[in-house]
């Protein structure tokens, strides 16, 4: 059995600057990833998709699958059989803004170049990832980049390897579409030059507003992060609404999730630190 861990991912900025004219936003973002995430098993034997793990019945009834969309497009470009039995652990919350789906595509695409020898930098894998979603790129390229285009233009960067980060969704799913159809349009300029996290703090996500207008829960997220200990940055991921806050110190981490546990019993937390 091949495992692929699909490691969740977090935009430390997001500058939508233009609309498009293929219906796409001309965007520039700033992609890290977790030490954590969903996990993708891969064992021999007929094509086949299994779910289990806590957000699993999300997913359930699903057409389309990303990871049996991933499986036949990575068949049909490579000229092999679209077989193997991937059973997908979903641990993280969907339309959250963290890539969940993406990164699922993204490790059963890993998992299927393991298995076939086939290096994890072919063109040819990154070309079936651009075609599955704008964020399936950064999801295979899994580390920290600056992403341009529509995200799938990747420059690696330095990252921030171990830093301290809570991730904290309020159970409410968001619509990437609507989010960004909700954007106002406006170009506010673009990710600055520097360190990682200095493009970061001087960055934004602008698709946070939108997302607010949608799930006005968002804001209260923010705002309980922003209220805790040693934060370095607090911010909405993606399209939401899932937001996070990164450390300096992991008992900063753990206070903070102890807190907004308590106050919201019911939302969902993860303690984790970039990859």
């Amino acid at each position: 059995m091949i495992v692929e861990q699909a490691s969740a991912k977090i935009n430390l900025a997001l500058h939508v600057r233009s609309r498009r004219d293929d219906g796409y936003h001309e965007i520039e973002t700033l992609f890290a990833f977790l030490k954590d995430g969903d996990e993708l098993q891969l064992a021999p034997g007929p094509a086949s998709f299994a779910l289990e793990g806590p957000f699993a019945a999300a997913l359930e009834g699903e057409s389309g699958n990303l990871v049996t969309r991933a499986a036949a497009s990575y068949a049909s470009a490579l000229s092999v059989p679209d077989k193997g039995a991937f059973t997908l652990v979903k641990r993280l919350p969907v339309a959250s803004g963290i890539g969940g789906g993406s990164a699922d595509a993204a490790a059963a695409l890993r998992a299927l170049a393991r298995r076939d020898g086939v290096a994890l930098d072919d063109p040819r894998l990154f070309a079936v990832a651009e075609a599955l979603g704008s964020d399936v790129p950064a999801c295979l390229f899994r580390r920290s980049a600056l992403g341009r285009g529509r995200g799938e233009e990747l420059e690696p960067l330095e990252g921030l390897a171990g830093m301290p980060v809570l991730l904290v969704n309020p159970g409410v799913a968001v619509s990437t579409a609507s989010v960004f159809a909700a954007w106002s349009g406006k170009d506010r300029g673009p990710i600055g030059d520097g360190a990682l996290l200095g493009r970061a703090l001087l960055g934004r996500n602008d698709l946070e507003a939108p997302a607010r207008s949608i799930a006005p829960v968002i804001g209260e997220v923010l705002a309980l992060l922003l209220d805790t200990r040693g934060t370095r940055l607090v911010r909405m991921s993606g399209s939401g609404a899932t937001c996070f806050a990164l450390y300096d110190h992991a008992a900063d981490r753990a206070a903070a999730h102890q807190a907004i546990s308590a106050a919201r019993p019911g939302w969902w937390c993860l303690e984790s630190a970039l990859a």
